[in-house]
């Protein structure tokens, strides 16, 4: 994961993550691609040079590393997002047709996926661990970013049915930080107004950062019996990354790049604009990357 240009021949894969301006969510996903590394070698798995590229907020940008790849290398990218919208959509396939020297393939989000449910429901019983114990009495809020892209929105809601369907809870409802509507605290009210005796809340998040802090603060404002951690370093999420890289299909730059320009900018929302610090700034936040990676790959080895 460092930003050394890449010879030979095994290629290279970059998890490209959203990015957030609090430090910690960049540890996230830091220790997540460690848990990758983890269960690829229990799978049997040999995955190539593995780096990790950001859409705002943390370096290295999606470019940056691309830029260190030398030109004919296999790449992999794979959206380390949990729906389809603006980014995966729109923003990552136009920064991939930028680069049509490296032989690209561009893997799916890791949503919707059987073992994100999985993950909610431990999350979940982290946070209340007698949470399953009479689920008819409790009704789940499914909390999300939230996107102004209606498939991305309907992405969710058809993951809350699959997992009431699965549960047995009271309702599972889908809730929105932004974008669209309900929010997750008129979520919670409207569980309770319905006869749920309690209700709690599942962070549909991949890492910490500004909707988490949302989800929870107004969440438990409104009621909340609980409010789960984000999804987090999980291996039910390193699963999930593993099987969208083995199910990878080949794409070559150019189709990326059509495919980006048949896209609207709709589902854009006012916090996907990227934004990256001063160079000052950034050559520090770089190299501190760099620092916590190594560290993190001593303490693993």
């Amino acid at each position: 994961m460092s930003p050394a240009t890449t010879h030979g021949p095994e290629g290279v894969l970059v998890a490209v993550a959203h990015g957030s301006a609090i430090p910690r969510a960049a540890g996230t996903i830091a220790d997540l691609m460690t848990v990758v590394a983890e269960r690829a070698a229990r799978r049997g798995m040999d995955l190539p040079d593995l780096r990790i590229a950001y859409l705002g907020h943390t370096l290295p940008s999606l470019p940056q590393v691309l830029s260190t790849i030398e030109p004919g290398t296999r790449v992999a990218v794979l959206p380390l997002l949990l729906t389809a919208a603006y980014h995966g959509k729109t923003e990552i396939p136009r920064v991939l047709g930028d680069f049509p020297r490296l032989r690209v393939s561009y893997g799916a989000p890791l949503g919707p996926h059987p073992l994100l449910i999985r993950a909610l429901e431990r999350r979940l019983a982290e946070a209340d661990p007698g949470v399953l114990e009479d689920p008819a009495q409790t009704g789940v809020v499914l909390a999300a970013a939230g996107s102004s892209d209606p498939d991305a929105n309907a992405a969710l809601a058809h993951l809350a049915a699959r997992w009431q369907a699965h549960a047995g809870w009271f309702a599972t409802r889908p809730a929105y930080a932004s974008a669209a509507s309900p929010d997750p605290a008129a979520a919670v009210t409207s569980l309770l107004q319905d006869g749920a005796r309690r209700a709690v809340v599942a962070a549909y998040l991949l890492a910490p950062g500004y909707f988490a802090d949302r989800i929870r603060d107004s969440s438990l404002a409104a009621g909340a019996a609980a409010v789960s951690p984000v999804l987090g370093a999980s291996a039910e999420v390193a699963d999930v990354l593993l099987d969208r890289f083995r199910s990878l299909a080949t794409s070559p730059s150019p189709a990326i790049a059509a495919a980006a320009r048949d896209q609207p900018d709709a589902g854009r929302t006012d916090r996907s604009i990227v934004v990256y610090p001063s160079r000052g700034e950034a050559a520090t936040q770089l190299r501190n990357t760099n620092q916590m990676t190594d560290r993190r790959r001593r303490a693993h080895a």
